[in-house]
Parts: structure tokens; sequence; C-alpha cells
């Protein structure tokens, strides 16, 4: 097997971080802890509820991480807190399930500096499975349900900075706006497929103060004179849609694959929540765990020479 053409320079702390992913006092920490529980009521009637967001996210993320049922979660935390000798419990699974649906999930992590570039895609995430053994002794089912995963990821850190979940029939462009619109700085340039080329979406790059870099289809036309998008649709015509990825830096679109490929390979991509809401809660806290995987270190490849 031959070098890789990109060797990673830092390696041993890059191999630390790969070990510490399987610590549970990295993901069960002292403010995890402390944030457990609520301790003040919320001031309208009724009992306010007495484990916090925090609390049904992080049960989420191991319960993802380590690829368990949330039965096998909960007996997991019971028997970390009994270990670690802590008064506290793990939420009934009953009470995840439900609370799946109505949490609050922080996946942002904080600022490691200015973003000025964006990376977007989306994927599939299968709901109900069937293995691949069954499908080929049997034939795959009608019943198939997935959902779409949408995110913006930032090139330089690979942080997740907006995510959203949304039914299979849901076009990528339509769900641009809901990515976009919260994040409240400026952006230097937003890179995306074919599925984003469309009047409103470069209307909304645009109106954030980005550049758009989208390939045009293959058959596109020019639009208004003077439009940024008729540069990309004259050189692609004259010297082809490799010609212009290169130029165009959309190259670093690929990180979004990456992080797809890791969200899937980490958390197995496959939701098992029933409830739609739930389903989103469940997304979100995977998505709160890769950023949280980020903060132990990623791999710093060497740049070809």
């Amino acid at each position: 097997m031959g070098k890789s053409l990109h060797p990673i320079t830092n390696w041993p702390k890059y191999n630390k971080s790969l070990i510490n992913r399987g610590s549970l006092t990295f993901w069960v920490d002292a403010e995890v802890m402390n944030n457990w529980l609520y301790h003040d009521h919320h001031g309208r009637r009724g009992r306010s509820q007495l484990y916090t967001d925090q609390t049904i996210c992080t049960f989420l993320m191991l319960k993802g991480i380590f690829n368990l049922t949330l039965r096998a979660t909960q007996g997991l935390f019971d028997s970390l807190f009994e270990l670690m000798n802590v008064p506290l419990c793990a939420p009934d699974y009953s009470c995840v399930s439900k609370r799946a649906r109505t949490v609050t999930v922080t996946y942002r992590q904080p600022s490691k500096g200015r973003i000025t570039d964006l990376v977007i895609d989306s994927t599939g995430l299968k709901v109900f499975g069937e293995g691949e053994w069954k499908v080929r002794k049997h034939g795959a089912e009608k019943r198939r349900v997935w959902r779409k995963l949408h995110l913006a990821v930032d090139p330089v850190s690979h942080d997740i900075v907006a995510a959203e979940v949304s039914l299979e029939n849901v076009h990528d462009a339509e769900v641009l706006p809901t990515l976009l619109n919260p994040l409240r700085r400026k952006l230097g340039r937003v890179y995306a497929d074919g599925a984003y080329d469309s009047k409103a979406s470069h209307q909304l790059i645009s109106r954030k103060g980005a550049i758009a870099c989208i390939p045009p289809r293959k058959s596109a036309g020019l639009w208004k004179k003077g439009h940024p998008r008729n540069e990309a649709v004259l050189v692609m015509r004259k010297e082809g849609l490799a010609h212009w990825k290169k130029i165009s830096g959309y190259h670093l679109r690929s990180l979004a694959e990456t992080a797809m490929y890791r969200f899937k390979q980490l958390l197995t991509g496959k939701i098992s929540l029933r409830n739609y809401n739930g389903q989103v809660g469940e997304v979100m806290a995977y998505v709160c765990a890769m950023n949280k995987l980020n903060t132990l270190g990623l791999p710093v490849r060497k740049p070809r020479v």
C-alpha cells in the first residue's frame, strides 16, 4: 500500500484525540453534571421539568456515539454515576423519547475566529432501516422512510455552524434560507452543489454579502446582464466544468462531503426514534456530538508540493 499524498503531520495529538473519543468523562464532565437537574421553578402553573435540555442532549449524544438503544443508554448513565459515587440518576428512556421532541440543542461551539466561507451540502438519513442481508434475501419493502440532513460547515475549523432536518421530498434550495438567515456575520464565499443553482439561492447569498460558488447546470442559460453567475456559465461553455471548478476553488466543497462521511461513520447514519420531532432532536444532538469531537483535535495534513 503506497504512502498517502497528504500525510498527517500531528499524528501523536490526533491519535490521542481518537482515543479520548471513547472517554465517558469527556462526554459527562463536571459542567454536564452540575446542570443535570433543573433547580428553579419555571414560574408557571404545573410541575417544572426535572432534567435540563443539556441532560437530554448528552443522553442522545452518548446513544449515538456508542450506538446504543435508549434503554441501554439509561443503564450506562446509571452505572457511571454509581461508579463515580455521584447522587444523580439517568432520565427514564421514555422521558428522553418524549423530551427529544421539544429539546433545544445548542450545537454551535464558541467561535474560533471570524468565519468567512461556508460549505453547504445535504445527505439522507435512514429511519426505518433494513439490513443489507434482508434486502438481498427478501427484497426491499415498500415502506422506506428517510430524512434529509442539511449542513453548513466552516471549511477552516470543520465545525457545523448551521444544521437543519427536513423530509426527504424537500428540495435542498428550499432549506438554504433556514441555514443562512440565522447567521449574524459577514460571509465571504458560499460553496454548494448544482442543486442550489437557482435565482432565489443566488439572491439570498448576495443579500448576505457573500459570493456564490455554485456550478451552473449543464444546459444553463445566461441571466440578466451583469449577473455574477454569467461568468461561470461562459467559462463552462468554453473550458468545461472541470476548469471552472479549478479556477473557482470549488474543491473546498468536498469538506462538506467529508463532514457527512464522518457523521455517518461515527453516528451510524441511522435514526431510531419514530416521532418526526423526536428525530429532529436526535439528529441535532448528533450534530452537537460532531462539533464536540472537533474540540479534541483534528488531523493536520501536509499540503501537496
